[in-house]
C-alpha cells in the first residue's frame, strides 16, 4: 500500500533533484574535461621566417647585380673594427704555420692550399702524417672527404660538408684537434705560441691579451673572412659590362639558369651556393662504407646522403669535385647530373633525393658552353700573399701550379672573331627618356634586348620567332602584337628543342601579347626580381612550367592561359605580394601552384582538366622556409581528373588525380567563394607534409598546415572516384578531406560532404582544441 499522494510527490521530487545533481555533476565534469583538453598547450609548428620569401631576401640590386648577404659571425669576432686587420694578419701567419699541428708538419694551408682554390687537389684529404688519399692509421681511421674550398666560406650557413660546425671559428677547431688530421693538443699549442715572442706580441696587439686557443681560432676565422671572390668576369657582366662574358660563356650562363639543367635553383647568384643540404646521390668510393652525410650529424632518414651545396666560385681551381672527389673534371659532374644523379649511377638508397635531380639531354657543345660559364666564375684578386717566413721558423708550403688557372684564363678571353657586345646603357636618370625598340618579323628579339637600356619597351611584330630570350636589365617591357583573348599573333616557338622561351632577372619586368609554345623546360621564367607583370599570354607545351616567377616580390599574373605543362601551368614560388587573376589553366599536371610564398591572392581563375587544380604548398629544402597568407577566392575548379604525367621524381607526381584544391603545410590560407565540382578525389584537402614524404623525414619548414579557413564555397560531384593514393590512406572521396593535422584549421561548409571529421569554425578555440585531441586519440587507438 502506497502512502498519501503528497508523500509520493515529495519522494519523486527528491529523486529528481538527486538525478539533476548527478547530471549537473556529469555536465560539469564534461565541461571541465573539455576546458582542460582545450586549455592545455599543443606543440607549436615551426613558423619559418617571412624574410626568406621573395626578392627582398636577396637584398636590393638591379638585374643580375645582387649584393652578397650579410656575413655571419659570432658576436666577439666581427669582420670590421680597429682590431680586425691585426687579427687578419695574425690569422694569415697562423694559417700557413705548421706549428698548429701536433708534429709541426701540417698547416691549414697544407689541406687548403691557396694555389689549389683553397682545397688540396685530392679526392679525399690527407690525414695525420701527410700520406694523402686513403691513408689509414693503425686503428683504421682515415680522412674520407675532400677538403672544401675556403673561397667565400665566410658566407656559408654552416661549415663542413655535413654542416657540423656553425661558424668558421668552430670549423677551425675541428682539424686542429682531430687525431686524424693535425692532432694538436690545445694547451700544448698555447704553450708553444706563448714561447714565440713575435706571436706573443701579435696576440697582445690583436686581442689585448695573452695567447689563448679561442684567440687562435678567432684569428684564423678573421683571415678566412677576407677570402672573398666576387670580381669574376660574371660579376663584371652582372654589373653592366656586356663584353665581360664570351659568347660561349653567355650561352653557358643561359644553360645554367635554364629549366633544363636547373643549376641556378641550388647554386644561385651571387654566392652560387645554398644554405640547404641536398641529397643528389654521389656514389661512394667504397660501397661497403657508405657516407651518410648530414644524417650522421642531424639524424633522420630525411638527411641521408645530404651534403652542403658548395659555392661554384673558383670551381675551375678546386678539382676533383663532390664531397668525396668522385669526379675529376667539370664535364663529369655535368654528365652525372644529366643522367639523373645517383639513380642514374645505380645508387638507389636515397629516400630524400632532391626533387630537382632529373635526367636531361645535353650536347657536347652545350657541355663545353656550360663549363666555359663555370670558368667565368674565377676570381683570385683577393689571393693572400704567401709569407716568406712564419714566426715559428717552420717551413711554409710552396707555391704550386694549377692547370685550372690556364683553362679559366683561356675561356675568359673573348674570341677575336666574335663581335663585342655593346656596353650596357646607363641607368634611368642618366640617359634620355626610355625608348621603344621595334622588332620586325624575321629580326632577332634578343638583339633588340641587347640594344635596350633600363626602362625601354621592345615591341615585337606579328610572326614566329624561334629563339630563347634573356632579359637582365631592369625596367624592360616585352610586348607582342597579341592582346586580350587572342595573343597568338606574336609567337615564340621552341620547336621542341629550345629550353626556355624567356628568362628574366631584371626588376620591373613586364611581358604581354605572346603565344609561347613547344619549349622543353619552361615558358617564361623570372628570377629574383621586383615588380613583375605577365599579362595576356598563351603558353602551350613548355615542359615543366608555363610561367615561373621564383624568388620575386610583387608578382602579377593576369589573363594568362597555360596548357600542357608537366608540372604547374602557373607557378609562383619563394615569392611575396602575388596576384594570379583571370587566368586559365587546363590539361596540365597542376593548374596553379603557390609554393613557399607569402601574401598571395589567387582569384577569378578557371582551372579545369588538370590532375590537380590549385595547390598551396610549403615544401622543404627551398631557400624560402615559409608559406603564409594565401587567399583562394572566386575561382572555378572543375573536373580536374586529367592523368598525372609528371616526372615520377617530381613532388607533383604524388598529387592525386581528381584534386580540386590542395593545401599542404601552408599557414593562414583562406579558401572562399569558389565553385568546386567534378573533381574525382576531393574538392578541398588540407594535409601535412607527412602525407607526401616518408615517415621519419626531417623537415626544415613547418610541416603542419595552420589556420586554414575554408568557407562559403559551392560543391558538386566531388569524390566520386578517388585515386588510389586517397583510398590507400583509408579515406573516401568527398568535398572536404583533412588528415587531422593542425587544430586551428576550420571549416564553415555545412552542406559539403566530408571524408574525415572537420572542425567547425563556429566552435570556440577551447572546444576545437579539445575536439582535436579527441580526434587524434581516436585515430591513434583505432
Amino acid at each position: 500500500m502506497t502512502g498519501p499522494a503528497p508523500a509520493r510527490g515529495a519522494a519523486w521530487a527528491r529523486r529528481l533533484r538527486r538525478a539533476l545533481r548527478v547530471v549537473a555533476v556529469l555536465v560539469a565534469l564534461a565541461a571541465a574535461g573539455v576546458l582542460v583538453l582545450g586549455s592545455l598547450p599543443l606543440p607549436e609548428d615551426f613558423q619559418g621566417d617571412e624574410r626568406t620569401a621573395g626578392a627582398g631576401a636577396a637584398g636590393a640590386g638591379t638585374g643580375l647585380d645582387r649584393p652578397f648577404p650579410p656575413m655571419p659571425h659570432p658576436p666577439g669576432n666581427p669582420p670590421s673594427g680597429a682590431a680586425f686587420e691585426k687579427r687578419v694578419e695574425l690569422g694569415r701567419l697562423l694559417f700557413f704555420d705548421p706549428v698548429l699541428s701536433g708534429e709541426n708538419d701540417l698547416s691549414c694551408a697544407t689541406c687548403h692550399h691557396p694555389d689549389l682554390g683553397f682545397s688540396d687537389g685530392r679526392a679525399r684529404s690527407m690525414g695525420k702524417g701527410g700520406r694523402g688519399v686513403g691513408f689509414a692509421r693503425k686503428d683504421g681511421a682515415e680522412i674520407r672527404r675532400a677538403a672544401p674550398t675556403l673561397w667565400n666560406a665566410a658566407f656559408n650557413h654552416r661549415q663542413f660538408w655535413d654542416g657540423r660546425a656553425a661558424t668558421l671559428e668552430e670549423q677551425a677547431k675541428g682539424p686542429i684537434t682531430s687525431p686524424d688530421e693535425m692532432a694538436q693538443d690545445p694547451d700544448e699549442l698555447v704553450r708553444e705560441l706563448r714561447a714565440i715572442p713575435e706571436y706573443a706580441r701579435r696576440f697582445e696587439e690583436a686581442f689585448g691579451g695573452a695567447v689563448t686557443f679561442d684567440h687562435v681560432l678567432q684569428a684564423i676565422a678573421a683571415f678566412e673572412r677576407t677570402l672573398l671572390s666576387r670580381r669574376s668576369p660574371f660579376d663584371r657582366f652582372a654589373a653592366g659590362d656586356r663584353t665581360a662574358l664570351t659568347p660561349a660563356e653567355r650561352r653557358g650562363f643561359n644553360l645554367f639558369r635554364s629549366g633544363k639543367t636547373r643549376c641556378f635553383e641550388c647554386h644561385g647568384a651571387p654566392t652560387f651556393a645554398n644554405p640547404d643540404f641536398k641529397a643528389i646521390g654521389v656514389p661512394d668510393l667504397d660501397p661497403a662504407r657508405p657516407d651518410l652525410g648530414r644524417e650522421e650529424v642531424a639524424g633522420g632518414e630525411g638527411h641521408r646522403r645530404a651534403f652542403k651545396v658548395p659555392t661554384l666560385r673558383n670551381v675551375a681551381l678546386t678539382d676533383p669535385y663532390m664531397h668525396n672527389g668522385r669526379f675529376t673534371a667539370l664535364e663529369e659532374v655535368i654528365h652525372f647530373y644529366a643522367r639523373g644523379g645517383g639513380p642514374g649511377a645505380g645508387l638507389t638508397d636515397i629516400p630524400n633525393l632532391d626533387d630537382k635531380i632529373r635526367p636531361f639531354e645535353i650536347t657536347a657543345e652545350e657541355t663545353d658552353d656550360l663549363v666555359s660559364f663555370l670558368h667565368a666564375l674565377t676570381d683570385e684578386s683577393a689571393l693572400p700573399a704567401f709569407p716568406e717566413r712564419v714566426p715559428s721558423g717552420l717551413p711554409v708550403v710552396p707555391r704550386l701550379e694549377n692547370p685550372g688557372r690556364a683553362l679559366a684564363a683561356r675561356s675568359n678571353v673573348p674570341s677575336p672573331a666574335a663581335p663585342a657586345a655593346a656596353p650596357r646603357p646607363p641607368a634611368i636618370g642618366t640617359r634620355p627618356a626610355p625608348a621603344t625598340i621595334r622588332v620586325a618579323a624575321g629580326e632577332s628579339i634578343q638583339a633588340a634586348v641587347d640594344r635596350a637600356g633600363p626602362g625601354d619597351t621592345i615591341e615585337v611584330a606579328a610572326g614566329t620567332y624561334a629563339e630563347a630570350v634573356t632579359v637582365d636589365l631592369d625596367g624592360i617591357t616585352l610586348r607582342g602584337a597579341g592582346a586580350g583573348a587572342d595573343p597568338g599573333a606574336t609567337v615564340l616557338d621552341g620547336g621542341g628543342r629550345l629550353s626556355d622561351a624567356v628568362i628574366a632577372t631584371g626588376s620591373r619586368f613586364t611581358m604581354s601579347g605572346f603565344l609561347v609554345r613547344d619549349y622543353t623546360a619552361n615558358g617564361v621564367v623570372v628570377q629574383n626580381a621586383h615588380d613583375v607583370a605577365l599579362r595576356d599570354l598563351s603558353v602551350a607545351r613548355t615542359g615543366l612550367y608555363g610561367v615561373y616567377p621564383v624568388g620575386c616580390t610583387g608578382v602579377r599574373v593576369e589573363r594568362v592561359t597555360v596548357t600542357g605543362a608537366a608540372d604547374a601551368g602557373i607557378y609562383v614560388g619563394q615569392s611575396r605580394d602575388i596576384v594570379v587573376r583571370d587566368c586559365k589553366a587546363f590539361a596540365n599536371v597542376t593548374g596553379i601552384e603557390i609554393e613557399n610564398s607569402v601574401d598571395a591572392v589567387v582569384e577569378s581563375n578557371d582551372v579545369r582538366d588538370n590532375a590537380g587544380g590549385i595547390l598551396v604548398f610549403v615544401l622543404p629544402n627551398n631557400p624560402s622556409k615559409v608559406g603564409r597568407g594565401c587567399r583562394v577566392v572566386s575561382n572555378r575548379v572543375i573536373d580536374n581528373n586529367h592523368p598525372n604525367f609528371a616526372n615520377p621524381r617530381a613532388i607533383v607526381a604524388k598529387v592525386p588525380v581528381g584534386t580540386g584544391i590542395l593545401v599542404m603545410a601552408a599557414d593562414d590560407t583562406e579558401i572562399t567563394r569558389n565553385e568546386i565540382r567534378g573533381n574525382d578525389s576531393f574538392g578541398v584537402a588540407v594535409v601535412a607534409l607527412d602525407s607526401f614524404f616518408p615517415k621519419g623525414t626531417t623537415f626544415d619548414v613547418g610541416p603542419v598546415p595552420e589556420r586554414t579557413h575554408v568557407h562559403h564555397n559551392t560543391y558538386a560531384d566531388n569524390g566520386r572516384r578517388p585515386a588510389e593514393m586517397v583510398t590507400s590512406a583509408g579515406l573516401g572521396g568527398a568535398d572536404l578531406l583533412w588528415d587531422l593535422s593542425g587544430w586551428s584549421n576550420t571549416w564553415e561548409e555545412p552542406e559539403a560532404t566530408r571524408g574525415t571529421p572537420i572542425l567547425d569554425a563556429r566552435l570556440p578555440a577551447v572546444a576545437r582544441r579539445a575536439a582535436y585531441r579527441l580526434l587524434i586519440f581516436a585515430r591513434d587507438k583505432l
